[in-house]
């Protein structure tokens, strides 16, 4: 089936960008009016995040957010057949801090947010650091796409380990200088396993591995922030958050990511991935030994 479907998608990815753009507005247009993907949350998260805005404002918000996630799809299938100079001309990014700390020796935490288009951040900076990254991600369900989306990946050197082989693969890892790239922005898998702090102004767990594998291992933490400048071109900025993660406090890394984080998502709100439960977790006074925030106290 592998030998049918990706035929077809080649020949798809090779459809101009207006054209595909085109489709994406389709997509879009259905997903939110007709199917309403995922609306009732999107637009719940845009409530909590953004209450100082009106309904008018979020719905707004939440109309561009469902092109930017199909154009992602979309601009997906295009990385099938798009040439290293089309994906150079489509996008840019901060590279200086990130092979300097290369060139120190430092072993480095990459550590983002679920924003798009995280396809081209990938080649993007596979292509433009001195070593190759290893990129923990989600295996797809199905396997043809997951077959194709992982060719596309590693084309120029991204070192793709399953999330549920990490703990197996981490020695292997971590052996040698590393780069590892993280989307450190998840939910916890229980409300007790991760470090609480506030998120937009309510009280919200997040995922600690990222925070104790760098200090463990000493790592340098860069924040990188993906901004769409127009339909299907990008900008990724690089931020140091630190050079030497041991000599953080506990909750200090992951403070200085949620605030980076926050700053970048309320620049283009729509520009982050609303259609996840962000805010599914409740506070429970139980939890006040995981709160971390350093801005605000437990609440009561």
């Amino acid at each position: 089936m592998y030998y049918i479907v990706y035929p077809l998608l080649y020949l798809v990815s090779l459809l101009p960008f207006f054209i595909l753009y085109g489709i994406s507005d389709f997509f879009a247009f259905l997903l939110y009016h007709v199917i309403k993907y995922r609306r009732d949350t999107v637009l719940s998260n845009l409530a909590i995040a953004f209450p100082e805005k009106t309904e008018k404002e979020r719905i707004k918000i939440a109309k561009k957010f469902y092109q930017y996630f199909t154009d992602t799809m979309i601009e997906s299938l295009k990385f099938i057949s798009i040439s290293k100079k089309q994906l150079l001309k489509r996008s840019t990014g901060t590279f200086e801090i990130i092979n300097n700390l290369i060139s120190k020796g430092y072993n480095i935490n990459l550590m983002a947010g679920h924003q798009f288009n995280w396809e081209y951040a990938n080649l993007l900076y596979a292509i433009n650091l001195k070593i190759p990254f290893v990129g923990v991600y989600i295996p797809i369900k199905n396997k043809i796409f997951d077959k194709i989306f992982f060719d596309i990946r590693k084309r120029y050197g991204t070192v793709l380990v399953g999330a549920s082989d990490f703990k197996n693969k981490m020695h292997d890892v971590f052996k040698n200088q590393y780069m590892l790239g993280l989307a450190a922005d998840q939910n916890p898998g229980a409300s007790t396993s991760g470090y609480w702090l506030n998120f937009f102004g309510r009280p919200t767990p997040f995922v600690n591995g990222p925070e104790k594998g760098a200090v463990k291992n000493n790592a340098a933490v860069v924040f990188v922030a993906f901004k769409k400048v127009k339909r299907g071109h990008y900008h990724f900025e690089a931020t140091l958050l630190t050079e030497q993660s041991a000599g953080t406090k506990t909750g200090e890394l992951t403070c200085m990511y949620r605030d980076v984080l926050e700053k970048t998502v309320r620049e283009d709100p729509a520009n982050y991935l609303w259609s996840h439960r962000r805010f599914k977790f409740e506070w429970k006074a139980e939890y006040k030994n995981l709160w971390i925030d350093r801005n605000a106290a437990a609440p009561e």
